[in-house]
Formats: structure tokens, sequence, C-alpha cells
């Protein structure tokens, strides 16, 4: 699965998941559907009440099928990112930087859909054959469509500056004693791609340090305690600035 790797200008780091071209389509499916069952029922309706007989009924199927086309656009501006089928899938439209992209990016997307002709064609090959899965409105506004969920990767970036905040109380005063030496080594290993390789090295790191702290608390995962010495140990060496 692509990554997207990105630093904020605020230093905050957020490793996005990329949505698949498969949770894409999937989700451009569901849309569809819900689209032509609009446009049915509304054609039932209006054949119904006769709208052509009157002489502004073109301008009422105009105005009636505006929802239909501007259907994504609205959706996203007003769901945060996220149409049904997105919401369906739990992906959702993201500037590069995780923010939420504003009205003209979406109207940018929105617009060079129609050239995408939705996922098929020139949509379907641009999206296989860039890193992030972008369609051609993708790159033309700076977006990614990513997995909802990976905003727990945002989250725990954004904890790692706990330590700035002057109230803040160290969880293990063991922390000040770490070499830097030994703080770079856990820094790396938190960094290090997902897979079965980083979880082996931060068992084995996470044990090796509770022995030489001789942290007893089992309660914790390794995972979080590591990250826990991070923010005590940058917490201790800024009180010695």
């Amino acid at each position: 699965m692509s990554e997207s790797h990105i630093v904020t200008g605020q230093y905050v780091h957020i490793n996005q998941t990329v949505a698949s071209v498969g949770e894409r389509i999937v989700a451009q499916v569901i849309d569809l559907f819900l689209i032509f069952c609009y446009v049915v029922g509304l054609l039932v309706l209006l054949s119904k009440l006769d709208f052509m007989r009157s002489g502004a009924g073109y301008f009422y199927y105009f105005f009636l099928y505006l929802p239909a086309l501007f259907y994504s656009f609205f959706m996203e501006v007003f769901n945060h990112g996220q149409s049904v089928g997105k919401m369906v899938m739990r992906i959702r439209v993201v500037k590069k930087d995780g923010t939420t992209p504003g009205l003209g990016d979406f109207f940018m997307r929105w617009l060079l859909g129609l050239v995408d002709m939705g996922f098929s064609g020139v949509g379907l090959l641009v999206m296989l054959l860039t890193q992030n899965t972008q369609r051609i409105g993708d790159l033309a506004a700076g977006t990614l469509v990513i997995r909802l969920n990976n905003y727990r990767h945002l989250q725990v970036s954004l904890d790692e500056f706990d330590y700035l905040d002057p109230n803040y109380r160290p969880v293990y005063p063991q922390a000040e004693e770490l070499s830097l030496n030994q703080i770079d080594v856990i820094q790396r290993a938190l960094d290090s791609s997902e897979g079965p390789d980083r979880e082996r090295r931060i068992a084995a790191l996470a044990a090796k340090v509770r022995r030489l702290l001789a942290i007893n608390d089992l309660s914790v995962t390794d995972e979080k305690l590591l990250y826990t010495l991070l923010r005590d140990y940058r917490h201790y060496a800024l009180e010695m600035v």
C-alpha cells in the first residue's frame, strides 16, 4: 500500500496511507448508483407531473438535474472531503499536508473529474501510473485520497510535542538517564517502515530499555513506552537549556 510521508511547517510528521485504486473505484460506483437512482426517480416524477407541456419545462429539467451534476463537488465541500461512497469506504480527500482542501481545490477536482470521465480511460490510467493513485484532478488540486483511519498517525505525531507544555509531567523520570545515542536508536526504530521487522525491533528494544531503566510497568505497549520515553527525555533536555 502506497504511503505519503509529509513533514509540515510546524515539524509535524504525517504518515498518510493512500486509498487504493480499488477502494476509489468502489466508492465511485456507489456514488454513481446514487446519482442513477436520483435521475431515474426524477424522470418518473417529472413524467407523471408532465412538466414538458409547459413552456418552462426545459428550465425545470435543467434546474432539477443540477444536484446530480454537482453531486461530488457539493458533497466533498460540505462533508469534509467525503461523498457517500467515500464514507462507506472510509476514505477522504485531503491536501498533501493532511489539511482539508479549500473550495477552489474541490472545484478543480470536480471540473477535471469531467475530463477524467470518472474512472474510465484517462482517469484510471493516470491513477495507475502515479505513485499516490492521483487522477488528473488530484494532481492539479494538490490533493490525495487517503484511508480515513490513517489520521491516528497524525494524532500520534502531534502527541510527541506534549513535552513543550510547561505543565507536562514526565511519566518516566529514568528517561533523563538516557544518552543522546540511545534516544537516536529509539527514534530510528519508531520511524522505521511498518511491517513484522519493525514490530520485532520495537519489542526487542523496549525489552532492553525496560531492563536498563528498571521499568516494571507492563500495562503500556512497547511502542507507547518508547514514544513516552522520547517525550520525557525531550522535556528534561529543554529544562537544561
